[in-house]
C-alpha cells in the first residue's frame, strides 16, 4: 500500500511539472569522464596489454629468457626471434617480457612502501600541527633538498643491489613528496564541520584520522600514486643502468639497457628495444594519470 501511494504521488507531481532525474553514483561519473578522455583510454589500453604480456609471459614466448645460443648472437628481428637476440644469443622478446615483470613489480612495491609511510607521516603532521608538524616538516625539507636520483643512488649503495633493496631505495626518495601531499590535504580538511562533529561525539584522534580525514584525501593520493609508477620505473632502470639495481642475469629493462650499451654502435636493437619499452610504459602511465586526475577533479564535472 505504501509503494502504491508513493507511485501515485509521483505521478501527480510529474503531471504538475516536477521532473525526476536519475542520479549517477560518483564512481559512475568518474568512469564516464575517464571514457570521454581518448588519450587516457589509449594509455589504459597500452598498460593492460603490457600487463597481460608480462604476467602471462610464458604464453607469448617460446624461448626461456636465460637460454643462451652463441651461434645466434646479435640476430636482427626475424620470424624466430621477433626482437632479435643479444650478445649471448638470448631472445630479446623473452627478456623484455620477463624484465617487465621485475621493473613493474619493484615499482609497485616501492610505491606501496613510500605511500604507506608517507600517508601516515603526512596525516600525523597535518592533523596534530604544532611542534610535531614543525619537526616532521624540517626532516622532510632535508630529504627533499637532496635530488631524488642522488638519494636513491646513496641508499642503494648503502643497502646493496637486489630487487628488494632497490624497492627500499626508491621508496625512501618518494616518501617525502607523498607525505607533503597528504599533509596539505589534511590541513584543508581538519577545520571542516564534520571533523568538529566527530570530535564532539568523542571520537579518538586515530579514529578521526583513519575514518574521516584520510578517506577524503584518496583522490590526490591515487593520482599521485599513478604518476609515481612511471617515475619509479625510470628510477629502477637508472639504478640498474649504473649497476646498483637489479643485477644480471636477472632481466630488467635498465640492466638489459646497461648490458647492451657497449654494443650500441654495432648492434643498435640491443638498446633500442629496452628504451622503447621503458619510454612507452612511462608515457602510457603518465597520460593515464593525467586522465585520472581530470576525472577525479570535481571542478571539471559537467
Amino acid at each position: 500500500m505504501v509503494m502504491f501511494n508513493t507511485k501515485k504521488r509521483r505521478r501527480k507531481m510529474e503531471m504538475a511539472g516536477v521532473q525526476f532525474t536519475k542520479s549517477n553514483s560518483r564512481f559512475g561519473d568518474i568512469a564516464a569522464r575517464m571514457l570521454r578522455n581518448k588519450l587516457g583510454m589509449v594509455g589504459l589500453i597500452i598498460i593492460v596489454v603490457l600487463l597481460i604480456l608480462v604476467i602471462f609471459a610464458p604464453l607469448f614466448t617460446k624461448y626461456p629468457y636465460f637460454e643462451q645460443s652463441f651461434p645466434d648472437r646479435f640476430l636482427y628481428p626475424n620470424a624466430e626471434h621477433i626482437l632479435g637476440t643479444d650478445n649471448f644469443g638470448r631472445d630479446l622478446w623473452s627478456r623484455m617480457l620477463y624484465g617487465g615483470r621485475i621493473s613493474l613489480l619493484v615499482s609497485l612495491v616501492a610505491l606501496v612502501m613510500s605511500n604507506v609511510v608517507g600517508i601516515i607521516i603526512g596525516a600525523v603532521s597535518g592533523y596534530f600541527g604544532g611542534a610535531v608538524d614543525e619537526i616532521i616538516n624540517r626532516i622532510l625539507d632535508i630529504l627533499m633538498s637532496i635530488p631524488s636520483m642522488l638519494m636513491a643512488i646513496a641508499v642503494a649503495a648503502a643497502l646493496g643491489a637486489g630487487p628488494v633493496k632497490t624497492s627500499i631505495a626508491i621508496a625512501v626518495t618518494g616518501m617525502p613528496y607523498g607525505a607533503r601531499l597528504v599533509r596539505s590535504s589534511v590541513l584543508a580538511l581538519k577545520g571542516n564541520e564534520f571533523i568538529e562533529a566527530a570530535r564532539a561525539t568523542g571520537s579518538s584522534n586515530l579514529r578521526i584520522i583513519f575514518k574521516h580525514v584520510l578517506p577524503n584525501t584518496l583522490a590526490p593520493i591515487i593520482v599521485n600514486a599513478t604518476l609515481n609508477i612511471g617515475s619509479n620505473i625510470m628510477a629502477i632502470s637508472g639504478l640498474s643502468f649504473v649497476g646498483l639495481g637489479v643485477q644480471p642475469p636477472t632481466p630488467e629493462w635498465g640492466s638489459i639497457l646497461s648490458a647492451g650499451r657497449e654494443f650500441i654502435r654495432d648492434f643498435p636493437p640491443i638498446v633500442i628495444f629496452p628504451a622503447l619499452f621503458i619510454g612507452l610504459t612511462i608515457f602510457a602511465i603518465n597520460i593515464l594519470g593525467d586522465a585520472l586526475r581530470d576525472a577525479l577533479d570535481p571542478r571539471l564535472k559537467d
